[in-house]
């Protein structure tokens, strides 16, 4: 009886939901194998540091995706709200009310932004694709006119001192990441809202005849994005002390929607989860590390990268067939 009673038990875990943490765990094992020196306890340090700037961005990629949709603008956001960042603490002054109120504006303009782009979406009835793809090439071309190609600097301790604080002996980043997580999970599978993301993503005829206001919710959903662009901007602009209109930000929407497949997030929408993002993110993370301490060529590490979007996405298949 107790046999039976424990198998039922066992069956009933989804063992699936959970592979990403073993396959995690395995990369770890496997990358101490060829380097010893990866499972140094600063090294693991850093690589959840490090990862924590797309790691936040994923999460809120991912809300946008399960609606069916995709942002290929968060890298130059990125740029554009620390170069936004660092331009208000340098006028406003190194007062924590300045720093304060400068990142309290640059939300408000991350909100705009998202809010926008999300508008031209839903109502204008282009593609999200198209969208976003004219807000990457807008907003990295404002940044480099801005700043006539150089970078943003800031002098304001106050300021710095965000991007480098530590926390319980933890980086503050990191902190932020696991929190934000948190919430994130909260707001997309305990709420009301999260279901009608959900909904939206799964079938939006079918939304739609249930009285979810479908543009609404897909609009919300890059507002969402947007404040995520906007929190890792704030905390990497502030630990460089400088935002560069050139290369801050490149490549971060190929590592975000990577973190979210690789956790298990449809491009088709529908489909998804904070959970596998999260570690989807630390996957990517332990590759990039790893990569580097075999001495794989910079310029290939994009191609492996790719390769893992297309891996995933084969995988999802396989197992919808």
């Amino acid at each position: 009886m107790i046999l039976i009673t424990a198998k039922k038990t066992f069956r009933s875990i989804n063992l699936s939901k959970y592979l990403i943490v073993f396959i995690l765990i395995g990369l770890m094992v496997f990358s101490g194998i060829l380097s010893p020196a990866f499972l140094k306890p600063r090294n693991i340090l850093n690589i959840f540091w490090q990862t924590s700037y797309v790691g936040i961005i994923a999460i809120g990629i991912t809300f946008v995706m399960i609606a069916g949709g995709i942002d290929l603008s968060v890298g130059s956001m990125l740029a554009l709200l620390g170069a936004v960042a660092i331009q208000l603490v340098n006028k406003f002054g190194d007062r924590t009310s300045s720093v304060i109120l400068s990142i309290l504006i640059t939300y408000a303009v991350a909100v705009l932004l998202g809010f926008g782009i999300g508008l031209l979406t839903t109502k204008g009835r282009i593609p999200a694709f198209v969208t976003t793809l004219g807000g990457m090439a807008i907003y990295r071309s404002l940044v480099l006119n801005f700043a006539n190609g150089g970078v943003y600097m800031t002098m304001s301790q106050r300021y710095t001192s965000i991007g480098m604080k530590f926390v319980f002996g933890l980086p503050l980043p990191m902190l932020v990441f696991i929190v934000y997580a948190i919430v994130a999970y909260i707001l997309l599978d305990k709420t009301k809202f999260g279901r009608h993301i959900f909904a939206v993503g799964a079938n939006e005829t079918a939304a739609m005849y249930s009285a979810i206001n479908v543009d609404m919710v897909r609009t919300w959903t890059y507002v969402v994005s947007g404040i995520s662009v906007a929190t890792s901007a704030i905390l990497l602009s502030s630990m460089m002390s400088a935002v560069s209109s050139s290369s801050t930000g490149n490549g971060f929407e190929l590592d975000a929607i990577a973190a979210a497949v690789i956790g298990g997030t449809s491009l088709s929408g529908g489909k998804g989860s904070i959970f596998g993002t999260f570690f989807g993110a630390l996957i990517l993370g332990v590759i990039n590390n790893m990569l580097v301490m075999l001495n794989v060529a910079v310029y290939l590490q994009g191609t492996v990268k790719g390769l893992i979007i297309i891996g995933a996405v084969i995988l999802q298949n396989l197992r919808k067939e």
